[in-house]
């Protein structure tokens, strides 16, 4: 009788393993949305370095009444370059302010885009550190949270704001957060 070696049987199981876990991980209610630690808790504190001429995005301003939408942007990265001409449109037709947070960006660069191709944010700032980013529990740039009147996030979206996810994602939660849910 033949004997099969232990080491025959890894690759096999490796696989298995692997398959198994892309399976279940498919099952979850939205694959492509990453999980937040911050959705249906209080908006965590920021410490920001001004940034330019906008009015200092503070903790004030965030557990300030009413609905608001804070996004993580910076000029190296192409999807907020991408979705740029969405939060100026944002910032013309909504009644709800949009924060921003510059990161891992140098301020000469940041607002020489701001400069070049509009500001969309009706309060800035520059995390200078990592520490606002983990805090938030960003991933990478862009991405958005809506947070309600009560100073709760709502909502994060991870990716460039198209007018499809405005229409489909953004625009609905700002709605429900508006009416408390």
């Amino acid at each position: 009788m033949a004997r099969v070696s232990p080491m025959m049987m890894a690759p096999p199981l490796v696989f298995a393993a692997l398959a198994a876990l892309f399976y279940f991980g498919m099952l979850r209610d939205n694959p492509d949305e990453l999980p937040s630690q911050r959705v249906g808790k209080p908006v965590p504190p920021v410490e920001l370095a001004q940034l330019g001429e906008t009015p200092l995005l503070t903790d004030e301003v965030l557990n300030a009444p009413g609905v608001k939408l804070v996004n993580f942007w910076g000029t190296w990265c192409v999807a907020c370059r991408a979705e740029h001409p969405t939060l100026l449109w944002m910032r013309d037709n909504l009644d709800v302010p949009l924060h921003g947070i510059n990161f891992d960006d140098t301020t000469d660069r940041a607002l020489a885009y701001l400069e070049r191709d509009g500001n969309p944010f009706s309060h800035l700032g520059e995390a200078k550190t990592s520490r606002t980013k983990m805090d938030w529990g960003v991933y990478g740039a862009p991405e958005t949270f809506i947070i309600d009147a009560n100073g709760n996030v709502t909502l994060r979206f991870a990716g460039p704001i198209t007018q499809r996810v405005l229409n489909e994602t953004i625009l609905p939660a700002i709605e429900k957060a508006k009416a408390g849910g």
